[in-house]
């Protein structure tokens, strides 16, 4: 009886302390250069809470107003909801030269976004994304939208992009935070371990 006392106790310690632990809101963005899409969550203990999501769609013109229109609605976000940390998803290598270097400018664009307000940016595969959030890195985009839509208890489906990057700002609320604060140079990730 004693043991399940202190249990107990011990138990409902850590319980008051979760929730009195303070909530970190992570910004998630999966960048490109036609919808960047952006998601917002709070992070409290392992709690995560939904804050908002969307996505920036840039006119069809020239390169540097595209660029500029991501710049502002990313600072708009970031004014506007004041996230502490940041999540990216890192450029894959495409078919085509020409489209991984425009979204690189794209997530450079984002980049520069978190960095001028002074926030910490990690970055994430998309094969890290899809094994934190679905359970395997070779989910398809639907399995990704609905496991966020479950964890993060949505009334209904996002947008396929603000899914992403609320995938991203999950990946990142699950693991990132610890690993960003891990010596990790010289290591890599495999199957969401330091190798």
């Amino acid at each position: 009886m004693t043991r399940q006392v202190r249990l107990s106790s011990i138990v409902s310690r850590l319980s008051v302390a979760a929730a009195a632990a303070p909530a970190v809101r992570i910004l998630g963005i999966d960048p490109g250069l036609r919808i960047t899409g952006f998601g917002v969550l709070d992070k409290s203990g392992q709690r995560l809470a939904y804050v908002t999501s969307g996505c920036i769609r840039t006119p069809a013109g020239a390169l540097s107003e595209r660029l500029k229109a991501i710049l502002d609605g990313l600072d708009e976000v970031i004014a506007g909801c004041r996230p502490e940390q940041v999540a990216l998803e890192k450029v894959f290598v495409n078919v085509n030269p020409q489209s991984t270097l425009l979204l690189g400018q794209a997530r450079g664009t984002a980049i520069c976004a978190a960095v001028m307000h002074g926030l910490p940016v990690s970055e994430y595969t998309a094969l890290q994304v899809k094994q934190a959030v679905v359970g395997k890195g070779h989910a398809a985009k639907d399995q990704v939208q609905e496991m966020v839509k479950r964890l993060l208890k949505l009334a209904g489906d996002p947008n396929p992009d603000a899914a992403d990057a609320l995938a991203c700002a999950i990946c990142h609320a699950h693991g990132g935070q610890g690993m960003g604060r891990l010596a990790t140079a010289g290591y890599r990730m495999r199957r969401g371990r330091l190798v």
